[in-house]
């Protein structure tokens, strides 16, 4: 294996895993005491879920990123993809500095239509380079839209 292809996929996992460590910051401290004290919807799911969830979904987020910089960097269809994955990123870290930072789950719940509507866009475009690449980002945005279910609940309940 070239030692270049090695180096583009840590670079993948460092990006978005980056985005991890940034949500880790704002929801640390949260959980334990703010969120724990939140009214919550039924199908909550229990707090030990959401590390191994994020993991795995992180983990496909960064190969399929690696799949479209391998195949599409040299074409614009595959700049525009990683454009639109860095945008969908930033969204990501922003939900957790709203909603667990700021505690504004309806400002949370706000962006987290917008990091929705982006990881739309990304899978659109992913699609145009490398249908392997959309196909792994399925689960991530079914999860976000669980998660933006999640959220509009529990601003209802603690409005």
């Amino acid at each position: 294996m070239k030692l270049a292809i090695v180096i583009k996929f840590i670079v993948c996992l460092a990006l978005t895993f980056s985005v991890a460590f940034v949500g880790s910051i704002f929801t640390r401290d949260a959980v334990p005491d703010w969120y724990a004290a939140l009214n919550k919807p039924s199908f909550t799911p229990p707090n030990w879920l959401f590390g191994p969830v994020w993991t795995i979904l992180y983990l496909l987020m960064s190969i399929s990123a690696f799949i479209v910089w391998q195949k599409g960097l040299t074409q614009s269809a595959g700049r525009i993809a990683l454009i639109f994955y860095l945008i969908q990123l930033i969204l990501n870290a922003l939900w957790s500095v709203i909603f667990f930072g700021l505690k504004l789950p309806l400002a949370a719940f706000i962006e987290i239509i917008l990091l929705w509507s982006s990881i739309v866009f990304t899978i659109l475009t992913f699609a145009r380079v490398s249908m392997l690449a959309a196909v792994l980002l399925v689960p991530y945005i079914l999860w976000v839209f669980f998660a933006a279910v999640l959220n509009f609940f529990i601003w209802f309940l603690n409005r």
